[in-house]
């Protein structure tokens, strides 16, 4: 059989495409606010019920600023928006003008690792929280797991803040988007999307300031 003939039959899979099962069992997902990124996203958006991670070579470079328009969308639905153990205080004005809702807003802080994940995953099998924000250096792969099967459980968007260097190690996150900073604004990498690969880059307006971003 030529190469061209096995490309043709219904079974064969190729990377860059999702896969048979993917694209039969839609993705619960809520739009990111930014055309370009949600066309590579899973769903055309961030996924509930997966766990995704954010690679950075450091804190400050817009991640906070790129999930805010989700975090908006899920206060307004009455859905808790709770951060656990974050570098810095989350900024409330720059939340609100937003328009995330910070009566919907839970701050967790604790400086051991162990208790962050618990309190993630504990958080994400409530049922009542629309996204749970962690930042994790060295999380155990078995805890991973339990963060992926709590987010389905709670049908919870789990975002996990984790160093670049993370990427060169195993996970079980359903997406892996590294950001990276650039002169005139940050870009985004997908790293890994659950049903296959796409690699073309998307560029995001200048960083807002550390401090308007994440403190």
């Amino acid at each position: 059989m030529t190469l061209d003939a096995l490309l043709q039959r219904a079974g064969v899979w190729r990377g860059g495409e999702a896969s048979l099962r993917t694209r039969h069992r839609p993705v619960a997902s809520i739009p990111t606010g930014l055309a370009p990124l949600d066309e590579q996203l899973p769903g055309g958006g961030w996924p509930l019920g997966w766990l995704s991670e954010l690679l950075l070579p450091c804190y400050g470079i817009g991640e906070l600023q790129l999930l805010l328009p989700v975090l908006a969308q899920l206060s307004r639905q009455q859905r808790r928006i709770v951060f656990v153990a974050p570098p810095y205080i989350p900024y409330a004005p720059a939340l609100w003008q937003q328009g995330v809702r910070l009566s919907h807003v839970l701050l967790i802080h604790t400086h051991k690792s162990q208790q962050q994940l618990w309190a993630m995953e504990q958080a994400l099998r409530a049922g009542v929280c629309g996204a749970v924000l962690g930042w994790t250096h060295t999380p155990d792969p078995r805890v991973l797991r339990r963060l992926q099967l709590a987010a389905e459980a709670g049908q919870s968007a789990a975002i996990l803040f984790r160093p670049t260097e993370a990427a060169r190690h195993a996970s079980p996150a359903g997406l892996r988007i590294e950001l990276t900073p650039a002169v005139n604004g940050t870009t985004v990498h997908i790293r890994k999307r659950r049903g296959g690969w796409h690699y073309r880059p998307v560029r995001l307006r200048p960083a807002p300031s550390r401090r308007h971003a994440v403190a």
